[in-house]
């Protein structure tokens, strides 16, 4: 897969709930590895973006699939952990605010409420069940992964959207968008 088969608003499969994978089986491994692929594909295009995550809806498939990069913080480094089923099984820690952008919510970002540690259930490739810890951005990139899974995109949390929508200058720094001028009449993000 390339980044052209990530499908973006207002692509209305975005919005509905990914089925549970009965059987992981090769079917599904092949379909982890075509997410890398154009979620590593997307970044090549990005001077200042990684991609942290992809979730298989994101590629117009209703599964509950997703895909975690290892090393958050080297854009050379593409290696995943693949997440069958994920499913956020406790919510802990504090609810903070910060940015979080989407592959399939093209060139915004916005600030997000999120709980700062959560433990997760799910299958890995071999059909085992795996359980994690996670905090910090790694359970910020869960959350949002876990939303793709139920139709939720990051926009669907900002509740004070005035102040809350952000685009990448050309050094590759956030800056505020005026929400009258940039987003309030966007039908795209609302959709």
């Amino acid at each position: 897969m390339k980044k052209e088969d990530i499908i973006k608003l207002p692509n209305s499969h975005l919005r509905q709930r990914s089925k549970r994978i009965s059987v992981v089986n090769n079917k599904t491994r092949k379909l982890a590895s075509d997410m890398k692929a154009a979620a590593v594909d997307w970044e090549k295009s990005r001077q200042h973006e990684i991609s942290a995550a992809l979730s298989a809806v994101q590629v117009d498939r209703l599964e509950r699939v997703v895909i975690i990069r290892d090393n958050l913080e080297d854009k050379d480094v593409h290696d995943f952990n693949v997440l069958v089923n994920p499913e956020i099984i406790k919510y802990e820690g504090k609810i903070i605010e910060d940015f979080e952008g989407c592959l399939s919510v093209n060139g915004f970002y916005g600030k997000v409420p999120r709980y700062t540690k959560v433990r997760v259930k799910a299958l890995d490739l071999d059909g085992n069940e795996i359980r994690l810890k996670a905090e910090g951005f790694l359970a910020r990139v869960l959350q949002h992964e876990v939303d793709h899974t139920k139709g939720m995109l990051f926009i669907d949390h900002i509740k004070d959207k005035e102040d809350a929508f952000y685009a990448l200058n050309k050094k590759g720094e956030l800056e505020p968008l005026d929400y009258d001028k940039k987003i309030k009449d966007n039908r795209i993000l609302w959709q």
